[in-house]
């Protein structure tokens, strides 16, 4: 029995990490758009739309997995102040993309919004999401 749960759990901690690359990877496509560092050729709200839409899904799928492998050592996380540190950047990462930047990127086109306001948008957007990865890399050395 013990066996088959723990490949259960690794399998679950595989997705989860596998999510977790592709919201790394979605945030950094569409941020250094905004900052003019990639894909100068595709227009900014084509990148923003299309991975945005990967991210929600990649996001729902990380709370879900991650909710399972924290399950699993509760006992241990509960009392780690770093696992409470990356679940604040996490809701706020979250809460930025939703309530901040996607309001303001689907407000009208690109080319009529302040280039220093999209770069700002991309470094806070990096900023708080590169937190939550090293909150949550953190945790596995504590």
């Amino acid at each position: 029995l013990g066996i088959t749960y723990g490949s259960v759990y690794a399998t679950i901690q595989a997705v989860h990490l596998i999510s977790m690359a592709l919201i790394g990877g979605t945030i950094l496509v569409a941020d250094l758009r905004l900052l003019g560092v990639l894909l100068k050729d595709i227009p900014s709200e084509t990148i923003t739309k299309g991975t945005h839409q990967c991210f929600k899904y990649s996001l729902s799928v990380a709370i879900a997995t991650g909710i399972f492998c924290a399950a699993g050592v509760a006992d241990k996380v509960y009392y780690m102040p770093v696992f409470w540190i990356k679940m604040l950047a996490l809701f706020a990462g979250s809460c930025f993309i939703f309530f901040i930047k996607l309001p303001l990127l689907n407000s009208r086109p690109h080319n009529e919004v302040d280039p220093w306001m999209l770069r700002r948008l991309a470094v806070a957007s990096i900023s708080i999401w590169f937190t939550v990865a090293a909150t949550g890399r953190w945790i596995g050395f504590s």
